[in-house]
């Protein structure tokens, strides 16, 4: 399978499997990465430089704290005024959006990649990909799990240690795992 028909998987939600070239484009992404992580904090300017070349899309006033792991970085899509603590993993094998005001605690996981049920397809790295998205203003707490797929809605709240499994509405809090509606917020 090409290059070009492997990407299109990964954004479609088939099956794929990578190739050379793939892992080689990734590798660019994570020596990116690495060097954001390796940074010293009160070099701001030049930590929102590698973020701007990691991200897909950086808003005004985001700001990531260290360390920060990523598959790739350019399939994540922050607005503006996101804040997320450290150790945020960002399994962004296709698209994250997380929109404007959003804030992360620490040691979130966000994830679109996963594998198919079939062994024998996992036995030989077979994976699908699902989108993830965050919209405004919302508060994920330390520890949360957020699966391929899912949606969550404005306003909203995912309280601390949260398996997110599907989509949840806006002006909510949830929490637990699975991931439910505890209440609304007016």
């Amino acid at each position: 399978m090409d290059t070009n028909e492997i990407k299109r998987r990964m954004n479609s939600g088939e099956i794929y499997y990578e190739n050379a070239e793939i892992e080689e484009e990734s590798l660019k992404y994570s020596m990116i990465l690495h060097s954001f992580n390796q940074l010293a904090p009160e070099k701001s300017q030049k930590r929102r430089e590698y973020l701007e070349k990691l991200f897909g899309e950086i808003g005004a006033n985001t700001y990531i704290e260290q360390p920060l792991h990523a598959n790739w970085g350019k399939n994540t899509f922050l607005g503006d005024n996101v804040y997320a603590n450290f150790n945020l993993t960002l399994v962004d094998d296709t698209r994250i959006e997380i929109h404007d005001d959003t804030m992360i605690g620490p040691n979130v996981t966000i994830i679109t990649g996963t594998h198919p049920l079939d062994s024998s397809l996992r036995r030989n790295n077979a994976q699908y990909n699902l989108p993830v998205t965050i919209e405004e203003n919302v508060w994920i707490g330390a520890g949360a799990i957020i699966l391929p797929g899912t949606h969550i809605g404005k306003n909203s709240i995912i309280g601390a240690a949260s398996l997110v499994t599907q989509n949840i509405p806006e002006n909510v809090l949830a929490y637990g795992s699975p991931c439910k509606v505890i209440k609304t917020i007016n």
